[in-house]
């Protein structure tokens, strides 16, 4: 494996997936190429958590100093906010796996055509095509 992609903020290696002539869309060469990438994100992520656990319990100190303290308290402060955003991926992740075993996985929500091979290589977590992606932000810019 020695392509890098990175996605939502994880790093994660894989070979973009050759497509053959005449291929079928999603076979099951396909399914497992995502599943693989989806499982090594998701294993990645787990581990930044434990990272997370054990930095904090290990660093944690109650500085006399309050601007010490202040400091530590906001830095504790941006890391759980990672991991938050971070537990909602991994969420996705886990419905996108859910997805590949219903046979799901890689048709858009909306209409129900092909998202891509490339676009789920640069998204695996993606659940619109990009026609209807394009149409959902154009609306959301329009809500406000």
């Amino acid at each position: 494996m020695t392509g890098n992609k990175k996605s939502e903020g994880a790093l994660f290696n894989f070979e973009p997936y050759e497509i053959a002539e005449g291929e079928e869309y999603m076979n099951e060469a396909q399914i497992e190429h995502f599943r693989s990438i989806l499982e090594n994100w998701k294993s990645e992520l787990m581990k930044e958590v434990d990272r997370t656990v054990h930095h904090m319990q290990d660093d944690a100190a109650n500085f006399p100093d309050p601007n010490d303290r202040a400091t530590q308290e906001s830095e504790f402060g941006l890391e759980l906010r990672t991991r938050d955003r971070e537990r909602k991926l991994i969420k996705k992740i886990d419905e996108s796996l859910a997805s590949l075993d219903t046979g799901e996985y890689g048709y858009c929500e909306s209409c129900g055509i092909d998202i891509g091979l490339r676009r789920l290589e640069a998204r695996p977590t993606a659940t619109l095509c990009i026609d209807c992606k394009t149409l959902d932000e154009i609306r959301e810019k329009q809500t406000g």
